[in-house]
């Protein structure tokens, strides 16, 4: 296997082999699965220049060509939209320039619950792309100017992922299955993939079923180099005494490698059923279930972690830079000899899941329909288990830290040597988060003999869901029973593979002794376990309850060449925070809540002039709302698990709100081809930024970062251009995009101006594809400029631009046969982040990926 690049390498050349008809139109496998590149795109095109709102979409054939495992990655493609590749696969998208909070996620129409596994992750309101591989999508639309009839939640754009459905089908059975095997460069690990669908009718074409299912395995590695900032001040004192006071200090950094064993399953059933021509029912259940089991091994440097009980921190020949906010940070200088490295590998048994329940009906009268939809989701994340060994050991190292560069050499020791750092304690984790919801909506469309409102449309909806948070944590060390100081060495049979070759400068540590997973198994993990304590902690532990109550009114309307829709949303929100508050500063904690509730009414119109058959112009104008995060408005305390810093929320955050206006033309120039070009404005009211200060954390002194509104909000103002064309009969064509937003935001107490969070100034997607006969090939590339991230140590982070080249290559060996390849992140771009201030925060590789697989239809 692994010679499995050249055989996709091959795969890619296959153009110049003897031709094999492709299968006809009578072959093709369903009516919502046009066969080929140029077919999806000219159906995609056809539903975008019938749409009343600005929105594109991708269907199921289309997702089925691009080199993706999950809905994020197919997203990118669309125009204005780019994704957070920070563990290799799209996990959460970004919407013209603004932040992944501010968009949201639906299946068929409803919220998904999800979660994350890892410990630092939010509790946030976006859709975890990782629970949903785009095998089991017939469908997906990214609205970007809304209606009243479509859920509130947005600010960039709402995406909406369909299933398909069974009576949709024009074949009494259908099948299709698929088997592929994926490399993994960084690893060099090949695993499998396997997914598959089967749909019956009836001979009367009332009632059908529908299973697919989806099995994935990844074995993943991320290499990186660190830098833990930290927004605690401290004194720092040179070899000659000389005190800098009030200077930050990174707590340290290290080089990490992270594995992981990825084991995805996702099954969806549906059930259909039309009793009568004017009735649909259907049914709809879909389970995902995630094993992340992972291990990260990272050796430490600190500078922060060293300081004294009078937080006075020992350097000699330290070097400063200055903050935005006016303040130093030490970036350089010699620490030790005491503790001068550390040692901490961690393994963790995660995990992510979610479930769906969701009944839908519809009936048509004379000249009325009436839809009712209810359901509910529920998903979970987190960790069975966390565990850690901390080592330390004694010498001087030399630390130097600048944009992307991460360097240190340990003075007195070699870190391949595992006899000088001896295991000083352990720790285990069990983290749980949850998320629930229960809806119901009920809409009701009456179409009007009348010259101008075709249609009205009115419903309500109603929405409760819960989500909670809660950590236990084990310590356990010297003097506990079986407790053994053991050696790195006696955990260890040898050095670590090379590490972060791409990024390492030359003084970045890149190999060094490290624990063997077996022997972390059999001896660490057994002898520890005897001596483990557990306590709740009971200061990270929230629950947040939310109503939410929807009504709206939604008028259609066409006259000669206008049409469009015009209406209004009324939604009210009530909150309830519950969290555990330690109101003596001793660790005494005392449930409590906050309450509080709000209302909004959200206008909007959609306009649509239909210039000539092939051109049209768009109008739009909207008031639309997001909502915080959960992690946010949560009123808990929680400590980070690498820093003395904690993390805090804050119930009484208001949500963000926006008025916003777009107008475009579209071009419709020739069969399956585009030129469009759309200028949009945003003015949101308020944005999150985040302030620090000490507190008393029970009974220890931390600084605690807690978020606020901004008095004064943002604007973001943009234009998105489209270039879509395939160039007649020579089978080669290209899709192009490119979204440029200006984005600004307001003042912050004192003056201070912040970047918007998530904006990238430039997004361009570009693929161009040949399809002839049975070959179809198409090579993408994504880029995105430098985003700006939140406030850190003194300045704001700054994540480098990215760009990155994907393939895709497929041949029809028969109608039923074909044989496809995928390449992806072929260029092994790098994740970089830096401050405004030059301090360098992470740098991460994930390597290539490269698949080939057999497909079937019947």
């Amino acid at each position: 296997m692994k010679r499995l690049p050249q055989l996709i390498a091959l795969m890619f050349g296959t153009l110049a082999l003897p031709h094999v008809q492709a299968a006809d139109d009578n072959d093709a496998l369903q009516t919502v699965e046009v066969r080929g590149i140029r077919e999806t795109l000219k159906r995609n095109l056809a539903e975008k220049r019938d749409s009343l709102n600005v929105v594109d979409s991708v269907s199921a054939e289309d997702l089925g060509k691009f080199p993706d495992k999950n809905v994020a990655d197919s997203l990118q493609r669309v125009p204005g939209i780019s994704v957070d590749r920070t563990w290799g696969e799209g996990r959460d998208i970004f919407v013209r320039g603004t932040d992944k909070n501010l968009n949201m996620t639906q299946l068929n129409g409803q919220s998904v619950a999800s979660a994350y596994w890892w410990k630092n992750d939010a509790q946030s309101r976006g859709f975890n792309y990782d629970i949903l591989p785009s095998e089991l999508v017939g469908s997906l639309d990214v609205y970007k100017s809304p209606s009243a009839d479509l859920d509130e939640g947005s600010i960039g754009g709402l995406v909406i992922v369909r299933t398909r459905k069974p009576l949709q089908f024009k074949k009494p059975f259908t099948a299709q299955v698929s088997a592929e095997a994926t490399y993994s460069d960084l690893p060099k690990k090949t695993d499998p993939q396997f997914s598959g669908m089967a749909n019956w009718i009836n001979e009367a074409k009332t009632f059908g079923v529908l299973v697919a299912l989806s099995r994935q395995e990844r074995t993943m590695r991320r290499d990186g180099l660190e830098n833990f900032t930290d927004a605690t001040k401290y004194n720092i004192v040179d070899q000659n005494g000389v005190v800098t006071p009030n200077v930050y200090a990174s707590w340290g950094g290290g080089t990490p490698i992270f594995r992981q064993d990825r084991e995805r399953t996702t099954g969806n059933i549906t059930l259909q059923l039309r009793p009568t021509p004017q009735s649909d029912i259907s049914l709809n259940y879909m389970n995902s279930d995630m094993s992340m089991d992972n291990s990260n091994q990272n050796y430490l440097w600190q500078i922060g972690g060293l300081a004294d009980a009078q937080n006075n921190i020992r350097i000699d020949n330290p070097r400063f830079i200055s903050n935005s906010d006016g303040g130093k940070s030490v970036v350089g200088g010699t620490v030790g000899p005491v503790t001068g490295v550390s040692f901490e590998p961690i393994y963790r048994e995660a995990y992510v899941k979610s479930k769906v329940l969701d009944l839908e009906g519809t009936y048509d009268g004379d000249n009325w329909r009436l839809h009712a939809q209810a359901g509910t989701t529920s998903g979970a994340g987190g960790s069975e288990h966390d565990r850690n060994f901390w080592f330390t050991g004694n010498t001087r190292a030399t630390i130097n830290i600048a944009p992307d560069t991460y360097e240190v050499k340990y003075l007195d020791m070699s870190p391949l040597d595992g006899t000088k750092l001896t295991l000083q304690g352990a720790r285990d984790w069990i983290r749980r988060m949850e998320s629930k919801e229960k809806y119901a909506q009920a809409d009701l469309t009456l179409d009007l003999d009348n010259p101008f409102i075709k249609s009205v449309r009115t419903g309500l909806k109603f929405r409760d869901n819960k989500v909670q948070n809660r950590r236990t944590i084990g310590t356990v060390g010297p003097g506990s029973p079986g407790w053994i100081s053991y050696t790195l060495a006696d955990l260890s049979t040898g050095a670590s593979p090379l590490i972060s070759q791409e990024a390492a400068t030359a003084g970045s540590l890149t190999q060094f002794a490290w624990v063997n997973d077996a022997l972390a198994s059999s001896k660490g993990f057994a002898m520890y376990d005897k001596g483990m304590v557990y306590k709740e902690a009971k200061g990270e532990y929230y629950r947040i309850k939310e109503k939410i109550s929807a009504g709206y009114v939604r008028a259609d309307f066409a006259s000669g060449k206008w049409r469009g829709d015009f209406g209004a949303r009324l939604v009210r929100t009530q909150q309830t925070s519950e969290a555990y508050q330690d109101l003596d500063g001793k660790g005494n904690y005392v449930l409590g809540s906050v309450k509080r509730s709000y209302s909004d009414v959200l206008p909007n119109v959609n306009v649509v002039y239909d210039f000539r058959k092939d051109l049209l112009l768009r109008a739009a104008a909207s008031r639309v709302m997001a909502r915080n995060t959960f992690s946010d408005l949560s009123a808990s305390t929680e400590v980070s698990g690498t820093t003395n810093a904690a993390t805090a929320g804050n119930p009484l955050l208001n949500p963000y709100h926006a008025n916003q206006v777009e107008i475009g033309a579209e071009w419709y120039f020739a069969d399956a081809s585009l030129l469009s070009a759309t200028a949009f404005a945003k003015k949101l009211d308020t944005f999150i930024y985040t302030s620090t200060a000490m507190e008393n954390v029970a009974g220890v002194q931390r600084p605690v970062t807690r978020p606020h509104n901004a008095d004064n909000g943002a604007k973001v103002n943009g234009i998105e251009l489209q270039w879509q064309q395939a160039f007649g009969s020579t089978g080669f064509g290209t899709v192009v995009n490119f979204t440029y937003t200006d984005a600004k935001a307001g003042a912050l107490a004192g003056g201070r101006r912040l970047n918007v969070v998530g904006n990238s100034k430039n997004q361009l997607n570009a693929s161009v594809f040949y399809e002839k006969n049975s070959y179809s090939v198409r090579l993408s590339y994504n880029y995105r400029s430098k985003s700006y991230g939140g406030l850190n140590q003194g300045g704001q982070d700054v994540n480098s631009a990215y760009g990155q080249w994907d393939a895709t290559a497929n041949w029809d060996i028969t109608p039923q046969y074909s044989i496809y390849a995928s390449a992806v992140n072929l260029n092994n771009e790098l994740i970089r982040t830096n401050t405004t201030d030059g301090l360098p925060v992470g740098v991460y590789e994930n390597g290539a990926r490269y698949s080939v697989g057999l497909r079937g239809k019947f």
